[in-house]
């Protein structure tokens, strides 16, 4: 199982990034995805999230109206658009998919986390 965190930088404020999170070695297309961050001393705190066939999301209030998130169930891969960003959206943002078989288990998959630092 491998989730791929790309796509971070070092951006000015009011700049945009996208991340990318690619998802191997697991149904992708049955999993809800998320984003999460944490910056330095703090709490990992959830970003946004997706369900599996991209029919609902929800975006934490910190970031609702500058981030979106979305999904392509072809290519395995989902995506955080963050636009407006600022100083306090500096942190490292991780991937998260959460694949629940049932009966069969519910299997909890993280990224290695994709840095990104906002400057003022």
């Amino acid at each position: 199982v491998q989730l791929v965190e790309s796509g971070g930088g070092l951006v000015q404020t009011g700049g945009s990034l996208r991340l990318s999170c690619a998802a191997s070695g697991f149904t992708f297309s049955r999993s809800d995805m998320s984003w999460y961050r944490q910056a330095p001393g703090k709490e990992r705190e959830l970003v946004a999230g997706i369900t599996s066939t991209g029919g609902r999301t929800n975006i934490a209030d910190s970031v609702k109206g500058r981030f979106t998130i979305s999904r392509d169930n072809a290519r395995n891969t989902v995506y955080l658009q963050m636009n407006s960003l600022k100083p306090e959206d500096t942190a490292v943002y991780y991937c998260n998919a959460l694949l629940n078989l049932g009966w069969s288990g519910v299997y909890d998959y993280w990224g290695q986390g994709t840095q990104v630092t906002v400057s003022s």
